[in-house]
């Protein structure tokens, strides 16, 4: 897989222009017809609103994008939108910004400033996180080097997911791929080869950022 950066979980931001709302709602997705029926109920949710304008970035190398103005004037709503979540380097998400009409035309200018920054707030409320691939290994060890390998993993800031004790002991850890052999050799050079070593499976990591 090709490491790249989403978020976590939905978030939001409001700004107020000249007596327009604009609300913006990020959310992670993977697939067009996610962003699509996310799309979809926020123009049920917010059915009196005057616009839902969005943009939406999918697959792992932000090859599928697509925005919309939904009634605003060209490039003042959905480019806008879609520039903040390029330039916050986002891909599987999808942002609809809500606008409610306040009385007020704010030009092109105006509308280009307050979707981007609706927008901004909704990103910068959100866990971004990177995705990228790692391994899942699992390290079987005897008690006696146990308390090594756990400051071992400690040092380097790597998590374990588990640890079932028995006659001896199985860890099993979460490693970046670009990591793992340097990880792997330390816990061989810490315990003289006695700790057994095993990449058990590839795996997709969350890291945040």
């Amino acid at each position: 897989m090709v490491e790249f950066i989403t978020v976590a979980g939905p978030s939001s931001g409001e700004i107020e222009e000249k007596k327009s709302r604009f609300i913006a709602r990020l959310i992670p997705c993977e697939t067009e017809e996610a962003a699509n029926a996310f799309i979809e109920n926020s123009k049920k949710q917010f059915w009196d609103a005057r616009h839902n304008c969005y943009a939406y970035i999918l697959g792992e190398r932000g090859d599928v994008v697509k925005c919309s103005d939904d009634g605003e004037p060209q490039k003042t709503a959905g480019q806008p939108i879609l520039s903040v979540l390029q330039g916050a380097e986002l891909t599987n998400v999808c942002c609809v910004v809500t606008r409610y009409f306040g009385g007020t035309l704010l030009g092109t200018g105006g509308l280009i400033r307050a979707y981007t920054d609706s927008t901004k707030a909704a990103v910068d409320a959100a866990c971004r996180i990177k995705k990228q691939p790692g391994y899942l290994l699992k390290i079987d060890t005897d008690y006696t080097d146990l308390g090594k390998i756990q400051y071992l993993l400690n040092t380097e800031n790597v998590e374990i997911v588990s640890t079932d004790y028995a006659e001896g002991v199985c860890i099993s850890v979460e490693v970046e791929v670009t990591k793992a052999d340097t990880i792997i050799s330390k816990i061989v050079d810490a315990t003289s080869a006695r700790a057994k070593i095993t990449k058990a499976s590839e795996i997709v990591m969350d890291v945040e950022i």
